[in-house]
Formats: C-alpha cells, structure tokens, sequence
C-alpha cells in the first residue's frame, strides 16, 4: 500500500514542484521498500525455515535427504579420486546428482506446498472472520504464517543455488 501511496505523492510532486510533497513520496517508498524487506526474511535453522510470521516450518524430508545424498556422494568421489577409484568416483557422481534432484522436488514441494498454505490460509480466515468463528480464523491464520515460513525456506535455497 505504501508503494502506491508514494508514487501518487511522487505524481503530485511532479506537478507541484513541491520539495516537501517529494520528501512525502521519498519517505513513503522507502518504508514500503523496508517492509518489503522485512515481509520477505526468513532464518534457516537446520531443516527449519522461521519467517517474520513468526512460526517455523519443518522443510520436506525430500530437502534433507537429497543434501545428505549430495554430501555423501562428494565424499565418496573424492575418496574415489584419492585411491584412484573409478567405481567409487563414479557412484559418488551418481548418488550427488540423485542428491541434488530429490532436494530439487522437495524444494519445489515446500514451495508450491507453502503457496497453497498461505492462499487457504487467508480465504479461510477472511471467510472465518465473516462468520465470527474466531477459533477458525486463528486456525486459519496460523496456516497460513507456516506457509509463508515454508515457501521463504524454499526460495532461500533455491536463490542460493541460482
């Protein structure tokens, strides 16, 4: 909302020429661009993403073995090229690129997974708010808070890949 607010002050500064309407505009888009930026952090801990929701996510199991696949197969490959290996490198190329694949799904999972959890989660608790079941609407919202922690984890990981 912010962002809008700042453009139209920024349109208005435009045509006024007015510096404090530009200060206005100025102001107004840097806190949108700050909350923004705090809508969109999240920390990682281990197998669990906690975003500025508040309420952590378990990431896909899929995400975990896949990098404890990937980690194994690099051991076993440089194993492999430290006694001269063949088989050994080559099974560990095989079982990282298994790794990075099931990670991939999983990371695709938690995403999509963490998309449809907020989507549900806020039609559920707007419809829930109408009704006045305010037990619902929490239930609701908290669905929707661990999605948004859950879809963050992903894209952390897949923007440190990319």
């Amino acid at each position: 909302m912010a962002v809008y607010v700042g453009a139209v002050q920024s349109g208005i500064a435009a045509i006024t020429g007015s510096a404090g309407d530009k200060a206005n505009a100025d102001q107004s888009k840097a806190k949108a661009a700050a909350e923004k930026d705090a809508s969109h952090a999240a920390v990682k801990a281990g197998p669990y993403t906690l975003s500025s929701s508040g309420v952590p996510a378990k990431q896909s199991a899929d995400r975990s073995q896949g990098a404890w696949d990937q980690t194994v197969g690099s051991g076993k490959e440089t194993i492999g090229n430290l006694i001269g290996s063949e088989d050994l490198k080559r099974q560990g190329r095989e079982q990282n690129a298994s790794g990075q694949a099931q990670e991939a799904k999983g990371q695709l999972s938690d995403f999509g997974s963490g998309i449809g959890d907020r989507v549900s989660g806020a039609v559920g608790s707007a419809v829930a708010g109408l009704t006045g079941d305010r037990a619902a609407q929490q239930k609701y919202a908290d669905q929707h808070d661990e999605g948004k922690s859950r879809q963050r984890g992903a894209e952390i990981d897949i923007n440190k890949q990319a």
